[in-house]
């Protein structure tokens, strides 16, 4: 009996179409949102193209300072102040005073100023010196000037120095012409300060045996730098960082060296004792130089 082996043939089932959904692209949203994507992309490569040319720009404001030359300024103050501090009791003088001060000052000032000194007045003045202290422009036109007068008073058999700092408001014309328009007024000038520098110590960075060898050094220049003459001086100081200064001194001492190691250099601080040949004084220089050794040491700066 013969068997028929039958294969059984299955169906695949149809894949499924999928739907795709058209957009509508006349809707007024869609439209829209390209106008933006293209917006936006034009915006970027106009940004790419021109970052490159973007330099930030540092504006400098420059203020020029006119330089104002106060030399006849200053002669004019120092004119009047001749004239205005010297005086004699008598009739004459005092004419003669008054007159003088009306080349400088207004007319009002110059009324002021009658009876400032009186015939009666019992001393004389002679004024020794004028110093100009301060010279500043205040108002456009007008300077103002302190002074010191120096003057030599005389009252009776009584002599004495007198001396005294003012302010006077002097004003310049486009002409050049000038007038004082503010009367001598006490002030102050700058006096002695209380500053002190901090005093430089040696820090023993330089041995003793190199304390030596510099100190016989400075002596041998010292005793020859006021009178060497450029070529000389070579011979210790390299690219003349010390001139020749032609002067008839004696060396006496050194006076209180300070060393101080830098690297290889060697930095001092010294004080130099010298007798004025010509004044017979006793000049005390203070110097600063640096050190180097090579083959033999020399004055770097």
């Amino acid at each position: 009996m013969n068997f028929i082996k039958r294969e059984k043939k299955v169906k695949q089932p149809k894949p499924k179409k999928l739907r795709v959904y058209k957009v509508n692209t006349h809707k007024k949203t869609v439209l829209a949102l390209w106008v933006l994507l293209i917006a936006s992309f034009c915006f970027a490569v106009y940004k790419n193209f021109t970052a490159i040319n973007i330099n930030t720009v540092h504006e400098t404001k420059v203020i020029d300072k006119e330089i104002v030359d106060t030399h006849k300024v200053e002669n004019f103050v120092k004119n009047f102040a001749k004239d205005y501090y010297t005086w004699q009791p008598s009739q004459s003088s005092i004419e003669n005073r008054n007159e003088g001060i009306k080349k400088y000052l207004t007319e009002e000032l110059q009324a002021l100023n009658v009876d400032t000194i009186r015939r009666d007045i019992p001393t004389n003045s002679a004024v020794q010196d004028v110093e100009i202290w301060a010279v500043k422009q205040s108002e456009e036109k007008q300077f103002q000037v302190i002074f010191r007068v120096d003057q030599f008073i005389t009252e009776g058999e009584n002599k004495k120095n007198v001396r005294s700092a003012y302010e006077v408001v002097v004003y310049v014309d486009d002409s050049g012409n000038m007038v004082i328009i503010k009367n001598p007024t006490i002030c102050s000038i700058p006096a002695k300060s209380s500053y002190q520098p901090k005093a430089k110590e040696s820090n023993g960075t330089v041995d003793a045996a190199t304390t030596g060898e510099i100190n016989e050094f400075l002596k041998t220049f010292f005793k020859l730098y006021p009178t060497a003459t450029e070529k000389e001086l070579s011979y210790y100081v390299k690219d003349s960082a010390l001139k020749p200064i032609g002067k008839d001194y004696v060396f006496a001492e050194l006076l209180n060296p300070i060393y101080i190691k830098k690297e290889n250099q060697i930095q001092v601080s010294v004080s130099v004792k010298y007798l004025d040949q010509q004044t017979k004084a006793t000049q005390i220089s203070q110097f600063d130089v640096m050190l180097e050794k090579d083959k033999n040491w020399m004055i770097i700066k």
